[in-house]
């Protein structure tokens, strides 16, 4: 596995390498190779678009462009990046801006011992969360969705949707089938097929690709 680290602590980045690649050694896992290390989100956007990393390890708050937008910029041309962010920063706005452009995973600095794990992970597919971020998911992306909404769906085919509801049609209108919508909502399945289909009775709609095509007409 290839990696990049972008940290604005040198230190930080140092020690993350140690981890990956020694902790890799000591398991007897798949090895880890880190192709560059960087201190701000230009550095990011760079050494992404020279080394195309498997996964790019992403600090929040740098100097010159910070994480998430370097991220945004990231995926907007390579929409097949994987981001793991690593910070000190349980905000929440952050958090959700995380998983709008979407990253891979967010994991607080603290939780150290599960950066390695969480590479593994993501590499296989799956989208790494820390407990405390897991905890706050829920309530997030309600008020997220409950903002936007209050803002845009008033008066739209939409307004009769809860705010859950109306979060599962904007990842399905995003291309997310259901198992990536559960892991991202970490609902199981079984509960989104279940709410895809009081979508699709509350908007009289047929299937998903209906309500995909709904949701652009009101955008």
């Amino acid at each position: 596995m290839k990696i990049i680290i972008i940290d604005d602590d040198a230190l930080v980045c140092e020690s993350l390498a140690t981890i990956a690649v020694h902790g890799a050694i000591k398991q007897g896992t798949e090895a880890i190779e880190v192709l560059a290390v960087g201190h701000d989100g230009k550095a990011a956007i760079e050494l992404y678009n020279k080394y195309q990393p498997d996964i790019i390890l992403l600090d929040i708050r740098m100097p010159e462009l910070d994480g998430l937008e370097a991220g945004k910029i990231i995926l907007e041309n390579n929409p097949e990046a994987k981001i793991l962010y690593l910070t000190t920063f349980l905000d929440e706005e952050y958090i959700v801006q995380a998983l709008r452009i979407g990253a891979k995973g967010y994991l607080m600095k603290s939780s150290v011992k599960n950066v390695l794990p969480a590479l593994y992970a993501i590499e296989r597919g799956q989208r790494v969360f820390g407990d405390e971020i897991i905890e706050k998911l829920p309530p997030l992306l309600d008020q997220a969705a409950k903002n936007k909404t209050g803002q845009q769906a008033k008066n739209n085919v939409f307004s009769k949707l809860s705010a859950t509801e109306y979060t599962i049609v904007e990842l399905i209108a995003d291309g997310k089938n259901n198992r990536e919508i559960a892991e991202a909502l970490h609902f199981s399945e079984g509960t989104i097929r279940n709410y895809l289909s009081t979508i699709l009775e509350k908007l009289n709609l047929r299937d998903r690709t209906q309500l995909a095509i709904t949701y652009y007409k009101q955008h």
